[in-house]
């Protein structure tokens, strides 16, 4: 009896501990959600803010009204239609070559295996770790010969060269857990490599497609370094280059307008996430964790 006893009494210890270390998950959990969504949560409130309100009190503070005029003045001081259009082109553009350029290395590399593509793919891995600023100066000397400054182009082409790295190494690790017999099946019913590639790999891409474009659209949607170096026509502004219009002279912003135009912006990439979290989810686990 006392062995059962103490048997219970160690079993029930292990049961309060996993209950503890599971509150205190919930709790760390909580606790970095909240952090995370604080600051989008609050700049919706001061998108929603009265300008007159923001000034007077602390702008932590939660707002006492809500409006609509910070809205208003958003699209009249600065013309967000233009740059969202523009972000739009420059991002839609961007990421079809990404995914498209993408696909085709790492189903060369992974599944046609030519000599030397394990060196190749070395390479492309090791261009993860190249920082955007060392291209600013070459690019910009090579754009002002070849006359692609202020283009859609030059903020595509580096937008393609610095996303390829990470977007071939997710596909490159999705494609080694695709089981050799599914090629060898297709090239028995008479698939050739590239309809193989558009019956067989593309299909079973579908989520690590959906993760490549929503880490890549994130990337180019909020980029600023590459449109304020390349870009100077107003007719060509980006989003994050055009919300320099709401800071006026000797620096003066008008904050209440400028939440709501980044309200604006940031609603497309959040609407995006909501709809294919899961998606994107099972991409990066089966084709960035298993590699």
């Amino acid at each position: 009896m006392t062995a059962i006893a103490e048997r219970s009494e160690a079993r029930l210890q292990v049961f309060r501990r996993l209950r503890l270390m599971k509150r205190l998950s919930l709790m760390i959990v909580l606790a970095v959600l909240m952090i995370q969504t604080y600051p989008i949560a609050w700049i919706f409130l001061s998108a929603l803010r009265p300008a007159s309100d923001f000034a007077a009190s602390n702008s932590f503070d939660l707002p006492r009204s809500l409006t609509l005029d910070n809205f208003a003045r958003a699209f009249e001081q600065g013309d967000l239609p233009t740059y969202f259009a523009n972000s739009l082109i420059v991002a839609a553009a961007s990421i079809v070559i990404i995914v498209f350029l993408a696909m085709c290395i790492a189903y060369a590399m992974q599944v046609l295996k030519f000599r030397g593509s394990r060196v190749v793919l070395g390479l492309f891995s090791a261009g993860i770790i190249v920082p955007v600023q060392v291209a600013l100066i070459p690019l910009f000397i090579l754009y002002s010969k070849i006359g692609l400054l202020d283009t859609y182009q030059s903020l595509i082409v580096p937008m393609v060269g610095f996303a390829l790295p990470m977007s071939v190494y997710l596909f490159v690790s999705f494609y080694q857990f695709i089981h050799h017999e599914i090629f060898e099946a297709a090239i028995l019913d008479g698939c050739g490599p590239f309809t193989a590639f558009r019956r067989v790999v593309l299909p079973l891409s579908l989520n690590t497609i959906v993760t490549v474009v929503f880490v890549n659209a994130i990337f180019i949607w909020n980029d600023f370094i590459f449109a304020n170096t390349f870009i100077f026509s107003r007719e060509l502004k980006t989003i994050p280059l055009g919300l320099q219009d709401y800071i006026g002279s000797m620096g003066a912003t008008d904050w209440t307008a400028t939440f709501a135009a980044v309200s604006v912006t940031i609603t497309p990439v959040l609407l995006l996430f909501l709809v294919l979290n899961r998606a994107i989810i099972y991409g990066l686990e089966s084709g960035a964790t298993k590699g």
